[in-house]
């Protein structure tokens, strides 16, 4: 069992930057592939970006490719999701889900359907 808490939403002006981060609970949490989604008013849940494991593969939405960036300490039960440069159509709500995705391709890890856990969200707002 994983429970998963997201921090660092905020409000930010076009090409700001925002750190989120997803703090985890368990003991298992290093064995746990992460995945960050994100889903705005009206629209469904898409895929921003995902970390395997060992925190030695990223991977990302075209989107957010070049201003976002994954990373994890799993000592400290924590993954984190750094966004430069943000524009208006990066608001939503931002989520961290884990799931044990060894073996899976880029493009089964965008799909949420296959996440375990996931936290609660933390909003992101960035006006132009």
């Amino acid at each position: 069992q994983v429970q998963l808490i997201e921090s660092g939403g905020g409000s930010v002006q076009a090409g700001g930057s925002l750190r989120l981060l997803c703090a985890a609970s368990g003991r298992t949490f290093r064995s746990y592939d992460m995945g960050w989604f994100r889903q705005a008013p009206g629209k469904e849940r898409d895929f921003v970006a995902a970390i395997t494991w060992s925190g030695g593969s990223t991977y990302y939405a075209d989107s957010v490719k070049g201003r976002f960036t994954v990373s994890r300490d799993n000592a400290k039960n924590t993954v984190y999701l750094q966004m430069n440069s943000l524009k208006p159509e990066d608001t939503a709500v931002y989520y961290c889900a884990a799931a044990w995705l060894s073996g899976r391709s880029y493009q089964q890890r965008t799909e949420d359907r296959i996440y375990e856990y996931w936290g609660q969200g933390t909003q992101v707002t960035v006006s132009s």
